[in-house]
């Protein structure tokens, strides 16, 4: 079983930052490429980043040169620097290791 777990949400005004941390309970020998989602009350679940074990990034257009993905040196722990925050960034953020989620973490954006 593969516990995951996600923090660092919080409310925020448009314009600001927030940085979402995620991490594996575990402790696994391997590195695993891993990733952000998102979902908005009604919306379906959406990409956000993704990162490989390599560390090579790739985002969402909507969220490409205001968010960053990263991951701590030779772990399963990565984050999501996020900023320039926008209302329609309001979501819950899930992190994902293959099919495996986190409980995710509320990102509220707004006046």
């Amino acid at each position: 079983q593969v516990h995951i777990v996600e923090s660092g949400g919080g409310w925020v005004q448009p314009g600001g930052s927030l940085r979402l941390s995620c991490s594996l309970a575990e402790n696994p020998a391997s590195l695993y490429g891993m990733a952000w989602y998102r979902q908005a009350p009604g919306k379906e679940r959406e990409f956000v980043a993704f990162i490989s074990s390599g560390g090579r990034p790739e985002y969402a257009d909507f969220v490409k040169d205001r968010f960053t993905i990263s991951r701590a040196s030779g772990s399963n722990t990565i984050y999501l620097q996020m900023n320039n925050l926008k209302i329609d960034d309001t979501a819950v953020y899930f992190c994902k290791r293959d099919r495996y989620w986190g409980q995710g973490t509320q990102v509220t954006v707004s006046l």
